[in-house]
């Protein structure tokens, strides 16, 4: 997945799909940890971190859309 800077122009669609297909390569990688045929154990920090963020921006996009008190 893309850094900060390629999340901040997609649409509120794209980044759920981007999360989406983030958590379904985080769960394969656990299941592949756990019977021992993980190849790279820092992908799976890269993807939690990765989730963490596009979380953010939709966060952030959805705070810009609701009105202020």
């Amino acid at each position: 997945m893309n850094k900060s800077n390629d999340l901040k122009n997609l649409t509120e669609e794209e980044l759920l799909q981007r999360r989406q297909d983030a958590r379904k390569e985080l769960f394969n990688l656990s299941l592949q940890r756990t019977s021992g045929q993980l190849e790279k154990p820092s992908r799976i920090r890269e993807l939690r971190r990765d989730i963490a963020r596009v979380n953010t921006f939709l966060r952030q996009q959805q705070t810009k859309k609701e009105p202020a008190r």
